[in-house]
């Protein structure tokens, strides 16, 4: 297998290069109903595992935190926040986008494959949109599922993003949801993001292990490997998808993916 810090360097360096744009979109979920959404859906998803505890009691982790969207809402819900992004230049974005709660989050840069926490750190841990991303997605879910704390909860939203290089059908869904967008006047998320090199995103893609594999079957099948109960939830882009969204990325629906450490 490619040597992992390779492919580490070239995200480093390509979402370095997303920062600015990546966090126009988080502002803009952050003006729009998207905020209150999904920190609806955040808040539902702590409820039920903790249902007798406080949000404040809360102690949360983020991976990839990006421009810091999930940080933020868990913020404003009281919980005890912190964010880790591989990419000094997202967490710069982060902390602007944070404003007056940036000083409430613990932002650090780490690797989500090699996290530097103790074991059973956490109450949760939520990431949304990085796992397709990592070169070794396994050892990123035996980390997380390491500082979980008994009774934890593992939130974890993501889709196949790219299935389509490796699939014909992927693909005719993938270039018909581009002729859609084209159609309907939409922004094409997918295509005019600022700082988006589409070709070396591909790339990427093409090298790590997620983008050909079926999942959510695959995060399962390997959570439960590791003493988690996981289930799926496959329809959550219902809930918290804006109707840009939904047009762009009909053929990649975003799925939930569940999982509870068990008591000792």
């Amino acid at each position: 297998m490619e040597n992992r810090d390779t492919i580490l360097e070239e995200n480093r360096s390509y979402w370095s290069g997303r920062a600015a744009g990546y966090s126009a979109v988080n502002r803009w979920e952050l003006s729009t109903a998207q905020r209150q959404k999904w920190k609806d859906c955040l808040r539902e998803e702590l409820v039920r595992q903790f249902p007798a505890r406080a949000m404040d009691a809360l102690r949360v982790l983020e991976v990839g935190t990006g421009p810091g969207f999930f940080a933020i809402l868990l913020c404003e819900l009281g919980c005890d926040v912190t964010a880790l992004d591989l990419t000094p230049a997202m967490l710069a974005e982060a902390k602007k986008n944070a404003g007056e709660l940036a000083g409430k989050i613990r932002w650090m840069e780490m690797n989500a494959e090699a996290l530097t926490f103790a074991d059973a750190s956490f109450d949760a841990v939520v990431s949304r949109n990085l796992t397709w991303n990592l070169p070794h997605p396994d050892a990123a879910y035996a980390e997380w599922a390491r500082v979980l704390r008994p009774g934890g909860l593992l939130l974890n939203f993501d889709a196949n993003w790219y299935a389509y290089l490796f699939d014909e059908k992927a693909q005719t869904a993938y270039e018909q949801d581009r002729r859609n967008s084209a159609e309907q006047g939409v922004r094409d998320q997918n295509l005019e993001s600022e700082g988006e090199h589409f070709d070396v995103m591909e790339d990427i893609a093409r090298r790590v292990p997620l983008s050909q594999l079926r999942r959510p079957a695959w995060d399962l099948a390997r959570l439960h490997a590791l003493g988690l109960r996981a289930r799926a939830d496959e329809q959550i882009w219902q809930r918290v998808w804006s109707e840009e969204e939904r047009l762009n990325f009909a053929s990649t629906p975003m799925f939930l993916i569940i999982a509870r450490k068990g008591q000792c």
